[in-house]
């Protein structure tokens, strides 16, 4: 058994492996619908590898976890300067204001309780579900005019009190914005109620029925068929075939037609005479329909042979910024065009009829190769997969950053700094917010920024973990059980001020509310439990905005809780 300690003490980059790889495996166990996260079971496994007291350098952690604080900057930045204007700034007031009570909620039951600095930050770390303040804070305690022996307590205290509110800060938060949430906004049948009126208002122009919304249990299809109908008897227009259509509730493009013998790529104008054939494509319901209007269906690998294509498209386009997708819908490049969803900072929102487009969406469109491409022109920019990262633009990003936040302010003799990982959260939102104006540049490919944000975080926790095993323990007994009490008001009273906030001072719809406080709260966990409660996924759309919001000042606040209780 020495051997494999004294194997872990010379290579601790064996002991770090270690943890992450038993650390996910544990966080995907589940209990019902509980489990203890990645980050904690990260966490939990380094205190259990850091029994065998393996020295692990400094540098190490802080290199993880500035990419990861630069990948959070980097995937909201688009979405946290877009707010600042237009239609969210309400929803970005909402945010600040449930921030700032976080803030002073956790201060002041870390003031009553008489908590450190580092036990402060721990609370509002775990408490608020905000992971990175155990790094933030941490490097914050490293500025003060303290003994070093002080500094090193204060900060191996952080994890031992994340580790204690966590738990409670996840599923507290969403059990209480997923069922005591609709009771305190007039029952859960009302809201459930109400939010269905609300999606059919956002959803007024017949979406149900139009194949360019759809998702993946009403898949597209292309299908051949014989205008043999005595409806054809008079030549139609392609124009005229898509109206009549509309007509009957079913939106169906005309794709390809043979005519004569020739295949050819349809426009408007071109007449659909008795005896051709014809591709229609539309939702699959739909086009399978009676037929009898047109035709009997064909089997002809020829007519169906030509190119369909998905791809990602970053709104970039000034005419499109600011629309809703039933504006987009009917312009002409649309046509035959498919909207199978839109990610707005990496989280899916509801492609509905009056949802608004914001530059640095990622709009995913399906069709004909030729259609698809001449919209996505008027889009924005192709964003084709790829799997190559620009690391100078990462790389840089930090350095600068890293400059700026190191930069020290003296108030009354005490060192105000964003620090190097403040910094390096803001140029991400910078850099990302350039990436979404001049997609030319900046590329880091979704898997990858997967990886800097999961694997920067969690290398990070690991060796926090590893680092604080041997106090872990003693931590443990000198916090005590109150802290878990603390930890379960430090969470739940924000929430209810937010829910009784939203819906007195801010008038939000229910389902708008909810979402706003998960994502103020930046618990995406809560708004899963939000959208199961009410059947819907109108809740996503409260909940970008201010997560972007929310994501960087409760970060940020990670300095911010150590000055005030220095």
């Amino acid at each position: 058994m020495n051997w494999i300690v004294d194997l872990f003490r010379e290579y601790p980059s064996l002991a770090i492996f270690l943890t992450i790889g038993v650390g996910f495996w544990v966080g995907k166990l589940k209990y019902r619908n509980f489990s203890l996260g990645t980050v904690t079971s990260v966490l939990l496994v380094g205190v259990l590898v850091g029994q065998m007291h393996i020295p692990i350098s400094g540098p190490l952690k802080s290199v993880f976890f500035l990419l990861f604080l630069f990948a959070i900057g980097y995937s909201v930045g688009p979405q946290f300067f877009r707010s600042l204007r237009g239609s969210g700034i309400k929803q970005v007031v909402f945010a600040c204001v449930l921030c700032v009570v976080c803030l002073l909620v956790t201060w002041g039951i870390a003031a009553v309780m008489g908590y450190s600095p580092g036990e402060a930050a721990g609370l509002l770390s775990g408490a608020q579900t905000i992971s990175a303040v155990i790094g933030v804070g941490g490097d914050t305690i490293n500025t003060l005019n303290v003994s070093a022996a002080q500094k090193q307590a204060w900060v191996d205290i952080i994890p031992v009190c994340y580790a204690v509110t966590y738990i409670f800060g996840t599923v507290g938060s969403a059990y209480i914005l997923g069922n005591i949430g609709p009771k305190m906004l007039g029952g859960l049948d009302k809201v459930r109620a109400a939010t269905a009126q609300l999606e059919k208002d956002l959803n007024r122009s017949d979406e149900s029925n139009d194949p360019e919304y759809v998702n993946a249990s009403n898949p597209v299809q292309f299908r051949a068929y014989q205008a043999s109908a005595s409806y054809f008897d008079t030549p139609r227009a392609v124009s005229e075939i898509e109206s009549y259509l509309e007509g009957m509730n079913r939106r169906i493009f005309v794709e390809r037609v043979r005519k004569d013998g020739q295949i050819i790529s349809p426009t408007p104008d071109t007449k659909v005479c008795h005896g051709d054939e014809v591709v229609l494509s539309g939702r699959r319901e739909f086009v399978i329909q009676d037929e009898s209007w047109i035709g009997p269906e064909i089997d002809d690998n020829e007519l169906l042979t030509f190119p369909v294509e998905e791809l990602p498209v970053m709104v970039t386009k000034k005419t499109v910024d600011g629309k809703s997708v039933d504006w987009l819908r009917h312009k002409p490049y649309m046509r035959g065009v498919i909207i199978k969803g839109i990610k707005r900072g990496g989280v899916p929102i509801p492609v509905l009829a009056q949802t608004e487009l914001c530059a640095g969406d990622i709009l995913t469109i399906n069709g004909i190769a030729q259609d698809v491409n001449g919209a996505a022109t008027e889009l924005g920019y192709i964003d084709r997969p790829t799997n190559k990262t620009d690391l100078v633009f990462v790389g840089l990003g930090i350095v600068i950053g890293g400059i700026v936040g190191a930069l020290t302010l003296h108030l009354g003799g005490v060192p105000i700094s964003l620090s190097t990982s403040g910094g390096a959260l803001i140029a991400g939102l910078v850099f990302g917010w350039l990436r979404s104006k001049r997609p030319t540049f900046g590329r880091i490919p979704e898997p990858s920024l997967w990886i800097l944000n999961n694997l920067g975080l969690n290398m990070f926790i690991a060796v926090i973990g590893i680092s604080a095993g041997p106090t872990f323990i003693s931590g443990i007994k000198e916090v005590g059980f109150m802290l878990f009490i603390a930890g379960i008001l430090a969470t739940s009273i924000p929430l209810f001020i937010g829910i009784w906030m939203g819906a007195k001072v801010f008038k939000f719809h229910p389902a708008i509310n909810l979402g706003c406080c998960a994502g103020g709260r930046t618990t995406t966990a809560a708004l899963g439990a939000i959208q199961d409660s009410l059947q819907s996924s109108i809740p996503a759309m409260g909940y970008t905005i201010t997560y972007a919001v929310g994501n960087t000042l409760l970060i940020l606040w990670g300095v911010a809780i150590v000055l005030l209780m220095s």
